[in-house]
């Protein structure tokens, strides 16, 4: 428990941004899971789309600082090779 107001009011921010970051990973991991089922079921046009709509939100994340750069630069070259081999 914090003994200072400054130290309680901390704890409340760190709250609301770990639930934000809770949130903004949760929605990177669904978009990172329909690429993945669109291309273990074959349809390459919806691997495509869902690759579309994943980027942009894994580049936001790593912005937000809720993943480092690498590790999004890493899931976006994985994932877009994985769209690939589709074609």
């Amino acid at each position: 428990m914090a003994n200072h107001k400054s130290a309680a009011k901390r704890n409340r921010q760190n709250e609301v941004k770990k639930a934000r970051n809770a949130h903004i990973r949760s929605s990177m991991r669904n978009l990172v899971k329909q690429v993945r089922e669109a291309v273990i079921a074959g349809d390459k046009e919806a691997a495509q789309s869902a690759l579309e709509k994943a980027l942009p939100y894994i580049d936001k994340t790593s912005t937000k600082g809720v993943i480092h750069k690498a590790t999004a630069s890493r899931k976006i070259s994985r994932l877009t090779k994985l769209v690939n081999t589709l074609n």
